[in-house]
């Protein structure tokens, strides 16, 4: 009598044990990078005469594995450095004392991290520091705050979209067109709000839309292409990488040197960290450095929608390989 019990049970106990793992899982991987930020190898420009920089140098590699120094000519070199984005920051030393050159466009975080490190270092040793925002971040988002919360929104537009995508059964073209008409549209709301709304971000309106869309057709084309091929599994599968990986280890909101290694790296292999750096480099630096994480969503969105039309293609094969019912006319009764 109890047997058509027992997998009831067995699904109770899953539930029992499955939710606390999900739960684990999801606070390792937010929790984590937050627990742990702090400057890992953070590039960090220095300039001026030999002898001063001899001693800037000691005294910024006082901590260990913080920053990656790059030298440069004269604080114009410096300043090009920094808006090309290779340095987040620049350290001029000068007979009259140092200048700290920060971006708060690229990172607040960042840029506030150099000022405590660099004036810190000053004040022990009684000397000026001036510093110059080169880059700054726009007035309507100075901690970049909203940048930095507008990648979990994108994240779960893709993620929606893919979703809903594969279950209302659409396969092939119907579905590519789809994917795409969806990201699109996203793309130009989430301009209208964060451009022309909010200010947030700043740029060409069309250039910003256009990053915003490829970030959503990355996440969705993704998701949607693991749908297409492994069904509800592959949604889950798509879904848990984009939201356990893509949007923690995105680091959106301080820098990918300021997470623990490898999430900061990992991150930037994701639509969400791409999408992030992407849209900083557009709307701030006028493209600087935006080659890398242009071609990371444009691989995500080829190789999503290549997996969409193939999956279609192999569901088409299999219903058309099917045996036809046996169709043969009963006998006539005699």
């Amino acid at each position: 009598m109890s047997r058509p019990f027992v997998p009831h049970g067995r699904r109770v106990v899953a539930v029992v044990v499955l939710v606390p793992v999900l739960v684990a899982l999801a606070l390792c991987a937010f929790a984590w990078p937050a627990a742990r930020t702090a400057a890992r190898d953070l590039p960090l420009g220095v300039a001026g005469p030999p002898t001063a920089l001899a001693q800037l140098e000691q005294r910024l590699t006082q901590r260990e594995g913080a920053f990656e120094i790059h030298r440069y000519a004269d604080e114009a070199a410096a300043r090009d450095a920094i808006e090309d984005r290779t340095v987040y920051g620049a350290v001029v030393a000068g007979d009259r004392g140092a200048k700290l050159l920060t971006a708060s466009a690229a990172s607040p975080s960042v840029a506030q991290l150099l000022q405590q490190a660099v004036t810190g270092q000053a004040a022990a040793t009684g000397t000026p520091v001036q510093v110059v925002d080169v880059v700054p971040a726009p007035e309507a988002d100075p901690r970049g705050a909203a940048l930095g919360a507008s990648v979990l929104p994108l994240a779960l537009a893709g993620i929606a979209t893919g979703a809903v995508v594969t279950l209302l059964g659409l396969r092939g073209v119907r579905a590519v067109v789809a994917v795409a008409g969806a990201a699109a549209s996203t793309g130009a709301v989430a301009a209208a709000v964060a451009h022309s709304w909010l200010g947030v971000v700043t740029g060409d309106w069309w250039a910003v839309a256009g990053v915003l869309g490829l970030s959503a057709l990355a996440v969705g084309a993704g998701v949607a292409g693991l749908g297409a091929l492994f069904g509800r599994a592959g949604l889950g599968l798509g879904a848990a990488v984009i939201m356990l990986l893509g949007n923690p280890f995105s680091g959106a909101s301080s820098a990918p040197q300021m997470l623990p290694r490898p999430a900061g790296a990992i991150g930037q292999w994701l639509p969400p960290g791409a999408g992030g750096s992407l849209l900083r480099s557009v709307s701030f630096f006028d493209g600087a450095a935006a080659t890398g994480p242009a071609l990371t969503l444009t691989c995500w969105s080829l190789l999503g929608l290549g997996a969409v039309l193939l999956g279609g293609a192999l569901r088409h094969r299999a219903h058309g390989a099917s045996p036809a019912p046996d169709r043969t006319p009963a006998p006539a009764a005699s």
